[in-house]
């Protein structure tokens, strides 16, 4: 249970069908792949049914044109080659020496081929250069951000970003899980701003706060080491950001074996607690509270809210770009309610909540999300569970 059956996929394609990043399927590459072959079948059979005086021309320069960011360099050129021999015989028998119309043709497809190559080559470095920016990108995202463990503390962690920027990594969102000698301690948050200044923000965030979990006997402690960490980052920071940089967040502290979490919410969204049994709760602030970063407004007087979390139930954090993800009619998607009534049980329970989630919002906005989004669950296993795991 937990995913509801339906027709096509998060990103438009039919379930069970290859779809890749930009949403085009495995169907629809096939076919552009094909394209050129089929313009030159076209062309033939276009120009020797037809009388002396009409042309395939057309269909002749397109097929390298077609090729060019699709195939390989030498696959470019046997294309060129091929329509430009293809040209060639269709006039042999229209004694080809005495048509000037047939000599320019043969020109044109051959200039077109050759701009085709060109092509090719300037499409295949830029692929270059973009795979080495992904894996950059990808490298940052493991040293900023890396992924949690399934499994600390007792507990069933799964987590995930999504970039609403194609190819992007990693933006201002974060999350953090620590295992500590005070329980499982982990923040959720999102950094004001874009690009590499929210990116530099979320190291100093995630790096504070790991330190602080370990060091510090309560969670109020946490909240402002944190805050002065983001203070000393505003000092050195130039122009708008060094006088409004913040950072919403929600920190949380789970006990080891069975207890009430603890969280500390400063301007974050509320997550929420969904029971084993469907039941869920939005665990909203009892005071609301500024985002950390802003203490120059005044002495924030951290208080954590206590809330029930029993066996099998999961704490579901995430950060405004799953509440604020609009459809096209500017309706926004509201996880507790969708949620609501559902039930997502075993350690794989939260990688399944996750990927609901994602494969929701990808469909409620269209595939056009404009905010990325950090997910982070975190599941109690019931105890039958955690023996049989412990027994594994």
């Amino acid at each position: 249970m937990g995913q509801r059956g339906g027709r096509e996929d998060g990103r438009g394609g039919k379930r069970g069908e290859r779809v890749d990043d930009n949403g085009t399927t495995a169907h629809e590459w096939a076919f552009v792949r094909a394209l050129p072959f089929l313009l030159l079948i076209a062309g033939v059979v276009y120009d020797a049914s037809t009388p002396p005086e009409f042309t395939a021309a057309p269909l002749f320069t397109a097929a390298p044109l077609i090729a060019a960011p699709f195939y390989s360099l030498l696959n470019t050129v046997l294309t060129g080659a091929a329509a430009s021999v293809a040209v060639l015989v269709l006039h042999y028998g229209n004694a080809f020496d005495s048509h000037v119309e047939a000599i320019t043709e043969l020109i044109t497809v051959m200039t077109v081929a050759a701009l085709a190559i060109v092509i090719n080559r300037v499409v295949r470095r830029g692929n270059a250069r973009l795979a080495t920016a992904r894996s950059i990108a990808e490298a940052t995202q493991r040293a900023v951000l890396p992924e949690p463990d399934p499994r600390i503390g007792g507990l069933d962690i799964a987590a995930r970003y999504e970039a609403a920027q194609a190819d992007a990594f990693i933006g201002g969102d974060l999350y953090a899980v620590q295992d500590t000698p005070h329980g499982v301690r982990l923040i959720v948050g999102d950094v004001r701003g874009k690009g590499m200044g929210a990116v530099a923000a979320v190291a100093v965030v995630i790096g504070s706060f790991r330190e602080a979990a370990e060091q510090e006997a309560t969670l109020e402690a946490v909240a402002q080491r944190l805050e002065r960490a983001l203070a000393r980052e505003g000092t050195r920071r130039d122009g708008l950001d060094a006088f409004e940089g913040f950072t919403t967040a929600v920190l949380a502290e789970i006990p080891y074996g069975e207890g009430a979490v603890r969280l500390i919410n400063r301007g974050h969204p509320a997550p929420l607690l969904l029971r084993g049994d469907g039941r869920l709760w939005v665990l909203s602030a009892s005071e609301p509270a500024l985002p950390l970063g802003m203490g120059d407004l005044g002495a924030w007087p951290d208080r954590a809210d206590e809330t029930e979390f029993p066996p099998g139930a999961t704490l579901l954090f995430y950060t405004d770009g799953l509440s604020e993800a609009r459809d096209v009619a500017g309706v926004f998607y509201d996880p507790a309610d969708r949620l609501g009534g559902r039930i997502f049980p075993g350690k794989d329970g939260p990688h399944a909540l996750l990927a609901t989630l994602v494969q929701e919002v990808r469909r409620h906005t269209g595939g056009g999300a404009t905010d990325d989004m950090a997910l982070l669950a975190v599941r109690r296993p019931v105890v039958r569970e955690r023996d049989v795991t412990d027994g594994e």
